[in-house]
């Protein structure tokens, strides 16, 4: 069987098959892999399956990491949101192995840190007693092994993704998942297709809870239900896209770019909801001067929402805008701004990443 046939067999894998385990599991696991790394990729509102060609790539779409012009790539983003409650951390390294193939390790961490723990609050006398509050920590944990390679037809890439997931609430429980992507890009001309194929054969998430008999006694005291062993799902999503560059001046190049989600876990709140399949589309575009500053806007996050007057629904959408600058094909630093005018819920709204080239010196 040809590597071609094996992509295809396993992207078959994870939309159809494995449907015994899946009637079990519950759906919606490892939500935070959908928030998106990268200023650039969040201020045009993910819009980035077919133009990425950076470190960023491992996330998006594996196969752009052949379009890394340097030797290495490192990448890095820190965000808050909730008033600093919740972090969210990204950090990537990439690779040329040679001048066809690149490696990619990336690490995601999405957690709320210090949170109290209440259990023990109120003594055996049944006086509050506040110094036995403890804390603990909730984190989810993705970490990435991408591989990138071009191949023999002129304009053509493919790559994969291996991934390890790790979820944690305190001592109390934890899970671990392995998922697969794998993605393809295809250029011509000024035009830049792309495809990404997340989770093909599903990732389970394996948990386990060990609770204490003290947390199990005030879980039953509250009517709260203890948590048992089980697995969580997490089903294919195919993300396509279409990307073309025009040059509108000797300096200034203008890049559009349209996506879409195509999500396997049943009837979203999106643009085209149905069952089993929703379509989440996404536009961006990045306006490009002398290769240096850089503008970018979206449109995404489109949903349908009950109107706060009168008996009907309306769509709503998320724009997004933000700014790059790249000294020397060197360090690139990128901003984003997300959520404006509180169109949607979004999970954060200001957004800083760094990336840093190196070549090796001559020898």
């Amino acid at each position: 069987m040809s590597k071609y046939a094996l992509y295809i067999v396993m992207l078959f894998m994870g939309l159809f098959g494995l449907q015994a385990v899946q009637a079990q599991a519950p759906k919606y696991s490892n939500e935070f892999l959908s928030i998106g790394v990268g200023a650039r990729g969040l201020a045009m509102s993910k819009a980035q399956v077919a133009s990425v060609n950076d470190v960023t790539s491992a996330y998006w779409n594996p196969a752009g990491l052949v379009g890394i012009e340097q030797d290495l790539q490192v990448a890095a983003q820190h965000a808050e949101y909730f008033a600093g409650i919740a972090k969210y951390d990204y950090g990537a390294v990439a690779f040329k192995t040679d001048s066809n193939s690149a490696l990619a390790f990336s690490a995601i961490r999405f957690g709320v840190d210090d949170i109290p723990n209440t259990t023990d609050l109120i003594d055996q006398n049944g006086r509050v007693n506040y110094d036995r509050i403890t804390s603990f920590t909730a984190a989810d944990y993705a970490f990435l092994v991408s591989y990138a390679k071009r191949l023999a037809v002129p304009g053509l890439s493919v790559g994969g993704n291996a991934k390890v997931i790790y979820r944690q609430i305190g001592d109390m429980a934890q899970a671990w998942g392995f998922g697969v992507d794998l993605g393809a890009q295809y250029a011509l001309n000024q035009w830049r297709f792309g495809a990404t194929a997340r989770d093909v054969t599903s990732t389970f998430n394996a948990w386990s809870f060990s609770l204490d008999d003290r947390t199990k006694e005030v879980f039953e005291a509250t009517n709260n239900e203890i948590p048992q062993n089980g697995l969580e799902l997490t089903l294919p999503k195919l993300s396509l896209g279409a990307a073309r560059m025009f040059k509108v001046h000797e300096y200034v190049d203008v890049l559009a770019e349209f996506n879409m989600d195509i999500t396997t876990d049943g009837r979203r709140n999106v643009l085209i909801s149905g069952d089993p399949f929703s379509i989440d589309p996404n536009l961006g575009l990045e306006v490009d001067v002398m290769d240096i500053f850089y503008v970018r806007a979206g449109i995404g996050n489109m949903q349908q929402v009950k109107a706060e007057v009168g008996n009907y629904t309306e769509y709503t959408f998320q724009p997004n805008i933000g700014v790059g600058v790249n000294i020397k094909n060197t360090v690139a630093i990128d901003y984003a701004l997300t959520d404006i005018g509180d169109q949607s819920v979004a999970l954060y709204s200001n957004v800083f990443s760094l990336r840093v080239a190196i070549n090796k010196k001559p020898m």
